[in-house]
């Protein structure tokens, strides 16, 4: 069982509905024992870092996960999920994230002309083989929503990147069983599935 975890804040039933296309047995929860009792989590998000957290926090939410993730347990935290796995944010003001991985969420500030949020379709870029992109090719193109990136990630962490403008965007990281996606895998059509698949066959 896979518990996408609710705190108020994310696009639940999208990632959801994509995992039951797949066929995965999930469901959508803050329960501390049932995201205990599951046997992977996702970390979706959508909105403020600061917000996010705090919701977390309020439900000790942000413990459960740490003590599960310590355990082994998987976790895919995508878009500002994936974000809130890193050490801190900055959206609106400097807030402790769940430190998982090393690396700092900032504003994009782009040189040149490029919109702000980056929204829409960009290719991914690998730095490294993994399980979770595995039968992904160089044109596999996924859907962004976002203003805030990671910097200061360990390049050992990054699996995949996109570029926009002169930046570049870590798309999918992870360090043992805790993977981030910075887009949306639930909006990527048949690349997101490949990926939501990925991840459900390696909690097999």
């Amino acid at each position: 069982m896979i518990v996408i975890i609710d705190y108020g804040m994310g696009n639940l039933k999208s990632v959801y509905n994509a995992l039951k296309v797949l066929g995965l047995e999930c469901k959508i929860s803050s329960s501390p024992n049932e995201i205990r009792a599951a046997k992977a989590l996702i970390l979706p998000g959508v909105g403020a870092f600061k917000e996010a957290m705090d919701n977390l926090c309020e439900n000790s939410l942000d413990k459960v996960i740490k003590e599960e993730c310590a355990k082994g347990k998987f976790l895919l935290g995508i878009c500002l999920g994936m974000q809130m796995l890193f050490n801190k944010g900055y959206e609106p003001e400097e807030t402790e994230g769940l430190g998982l991985l090393h690396g700092d969420i900032v504003k994009m500030e782009p040189k040149e002309e490029v919109k702000i949020p980056h929204m829409g379709w960009n290719s991914l870029d690998f730095n490294k083989q993994d399980v979770i992109t595995s039968g992904l090719t160089g044109d596999s193109f996924v859907y962004y929503v976002h203003s805030f990136y990671v910097k200061g990630y360990k390049n050992e962490d990054l699996v995949a990147s996109s570029s926009y403008g002169e930046l570049i965007i870590p798309g999918i990281v992870r360090r043992g069983n805790i993977i981030g996606a910075q887009f949306h895998p639930e909006k990527s059509g048949d690349i997101g599935l490949e990926i939501l698949k990925n991840f459900g066959e390696m909690i097999k």
